[in-house]
C-alpha cells in the first residue's frame, strides 16, 4: 500500500497556535494546532491527534489523526487514522479506514457515476481499504 509522501511540507499550524479564517496555499500543511476555516492547497495535508479543522478540507492527499468538522476532497488518498473524527461529506479517489476511526457523512469516490446498478456498487466497495492500526504511522 503507498504512503502518502509527506516530506515537502511547506507549512505547520503548531500545536498551540489558533488560525481563523481561509487558508490557501500550495504545498503541504501539517495540522497540529486548530484551524477554523477553510483549508485548500494543491499539496498533501496532514491533521495529526491533537489537530482540529472546522470548516472544509481540499488538498491532494491527505492523513487525518484529529477531528475535522467539515466536508474533505481529496484528488488522491485519504487515510482515516484510528482516533481521528470526521464529521462531513467526503470526496476522494482511494480510502483507508483504520480501526477505530469515526466517520458520519456521505463518500463519493471520483470518477465513480451515482448509480444504483451493482457493478458500480461493487466498483466503489473495492475502493475501501480496511488497514490493520500497524500498518500506518500515527497521525
Amino acid at each position: 500500500m503507498a504512503k502518502i509522501d509527506f516530506k515537502n511540507i511547506q507549512t505547520m499550524i503548531g500545536a498551540e497556535a489558533v488560525v481563523n479564517g481561509p487558508i490557501k496555499l500550495h504545498g503541504g500543511i501539517i495540522v497540529y494546532g486548530k484551524v477554523y476555516g477553510d483549508i485548500h492547497t494543491d499539496g498533501p495535508v496532514r491533521i495529526t491527534i491533537s489537530g482540529q479543522v472546522i470548516g472544509d478540507v481540499q488538498a491532494s492527499d491527505a492523513h487525518i489523526g484529529g477531528s475535522i468538522q467539515g466536508n474533505v476532497t481529496v484528488s488522491n488518498r485519504i487515510v482515516l487514522g484510528r482516533k481521528s473524527e470526521l464529521i462531513g461529506d467526503l470526496i476522494y479517489r482511494n480510502l483507508v479506514i483504520e480501526d477505530g476511526a469515526q466517520f458520519e457523512g456521505s463518500c463519493s469516490v471520483i470518477g465513480i457515476k451515482k448509480d444504483t446498478s451493482d457493478s458500480l456498487v461493487s466498483k466503489a466497495k473495492l475502493r475501501f481499504t480496511m488497514a490493520s492500526p500497524s500498518s500506518e504511522p500515527n497521525a
